[in-house]
């Protein structure tokens, strides 16, 4: 028989760490080494110096929260589009999107999202839907909150076809530091709406493109949530 000391102790340790989960996001898995290498060099630091140490501890978290991949809970509803980044709406215009993608001459509402290095930095799928073309293009590393950017920096471009049609796209840019794109899903792949699908290492920016009859409901400096934010309505079918 269980003391009830014990199951007492039991459950305030279970109760402690649902909520430190609750609180602290977990990392995403490319940050993982960045983390381990962060947390290493800090604990080497230490048996140099104190003073190093603590230097070194405090930029391993901070090296481990950019890689935070918090829990969103996307709208219900159906028919809109929502952020596929945390940042700032730097851009809304029309645009043609990339050419690499291969779509049909014409332009489209591009709603462009800055992050800097203090955003969450995975990028979520901004509808549900099949992965139809997923293109990735090398290029420069100017500034992300540049126009510009959209067409000259490395970039990873994804076309999403929801179950009705419409076709969406979402674009990953790398920025004036960032050097890395990771996407984890390819050509054929389901997504659903919300679900984290790519990262983008130190400061980025992500564009959507929706169909030219869409109605946006953000504007240039508002915040957005990835995966919560709702960017547009689409057209009806």
């Amino acid at each position: 028989m269980t003391e009830p000391s014990k199951t007492t102790d039991t459950g305030r340790l279970a109760h402690i760490i649902a909520l430190t989960r609750s609180v602290v996001p977990p990392i995403h898995p490319a940050g993982r080494p960045f983390a381990l290498g962060a947390a290493g060099l800090a604990l080497l630091l230490r048996r140099l110096s104190r003073r190093l140490g603590v230097v070194g501890f405090v930029l391993a978290g901070a090296v481990t929260w950019f890689f935070r991949e918090p829990k969103r809970v996307p709208p219900s509803r159906t028919g809109v589009v929502v952020a596929a980044a945390d940042g700032a709406v730097s851009h809304v215009v029309l645009a043609e999107p990339p050419a690499e993608l291969g779509l049909p001459a014409g332009e489209r509402l591009r709603i462009s999202v800055f992050l800097s290095v203090f955003d969450v930095h995975v990028q979520r799928a901004p509808v549900a839907g099949l992965v139809t073309r997923a293109v990735y293009r090398p290029g420069k590393f100017l500034s992300a909150d540049l126009d510009k950017a959209s067409e000259d920096n490395e970039r990873n471009s994804l076309l999403l076809t929801t179950s009705s049609g419409v076709e969406v796209v979402v674009v990953q840019i790398a920025g004036l530091i960032a050097r890395r794109i990771v996407c984890q899903v390819a050509e054929g792949d389901k997504v659903e709406v919300g679900a984290t699908y790519g990262l983008i290492r130190f400061g980025s920016r992500v564009d959507v493109y929706v169909p030219a009859g869409s109605r946006v409901l953000v504007e240039p400096g508002q915040r957005t949530i990835g995966g919560e934010t709702v960017l547009a309505e689409l057209p009806e079918a």
